[in-house]
């Protein structure tokens, strides 16, 4: 009889390199589902709790928290150990920790702890603009998330927004002299200045010069992200 559905696991020796776990352990890890973030650049939820902030030893663990409802991913409740956990997003536990995954390092994904007051907030950059019946805008986000706004944003700004409901509360413009991280990347976690954006041509992407540690260097805008103008508008590291 065939298979029915995609398999829930991979092989430990093909997971990104980014993920914090033991290569030899086992022969296979979770998978990440399709889901708000591609496979390659996010952490299955399960891997999370078990492997990167250990608030669980084994998988079985891992399903009684879930199944429990004691964790949340963007102020929702996520029960799948295979949920796509990626850039940006807020890990909240029933005990009361937050954390929000970032860039550190020169690794894409690590936890920094948020305080109380930022577990309701998250930054999400805008990758798509589009026009709807009734003259109105629809941006799409990093996260896949997508809203609806009068505000006049633009493709590669960053928006501070509201969770669980999706609200706007701060815009980032993505433009000379802002603040930036490093998304991707050998530099990944680095916070510095955007000295100059430089348009694409044909055989090169948009770029933008980040200066930070008194070096400069020239990254496509897609490994780039506003988070602040002098300063980053929530903690990014």
């Amino acid at each position: 009889m065939g298979k029915k559905g995609r398999d829930t696991r991979v092989k430990r020796q093909l997971a990104p390199t980014f993920w914090t776990i033991n290569r030899k352990e086992g022969k296979f890890v979770m998978r990440v589902n399709a889901g708000p973030h591609p496979g390659k650049r996010a952490y299955p939820l399960g891997i999370v709790l078990r492997d990167v902030l250990k608030v669980a030893s084994t998988g079985y663990e891992v399903d009684r928290i879930l199944k429990a409802g004691k964790v949340k991913v963007d102020g929702l409740i996520r029960r799948d150990p295979n949920f796509a956990i990626g850039l940006m997003d807020v890990v909240e536990l029933a005990m009361g920790q937050a954390y929000r995954m970032v860039p550190k390092n020169s690794v894409s994904l690590s936890p920094v702890a948020v305080e109380e007051a930022e577990k309701g907030l998250k930054l999400i950059k805008v990758t798509s603009k589009t026009s709807i019946r009734g003259k109105k805008t629809q941006y799409g986000f990093h996260d896949s998330k997508t809203l609806i706004s009068d505000q006049n944003l633009k493709v590669g700004d960053s928006c501070v927004i509201s969770l669980p409901a999706v609200g706007i509360i701060n815009h980032v413009a993505f433009e000379k002299d802002a603040t930036a991280l490093i998304i991707r990347g050998e530099n990944a976690g680095a916070v510095g200045k955007i000295e100059d954006i430089q348009d694409g041509v044909f055989s090169l992407p948009k770029r933008a010069i980040v200066s930070f540690d008194n070096k400069s260097v020239e990254l496509p805008v897609e490994m780039v992200m506003a988070v602040g103008t002098d300063r980053p508008v929530i903690r990014v590291s």
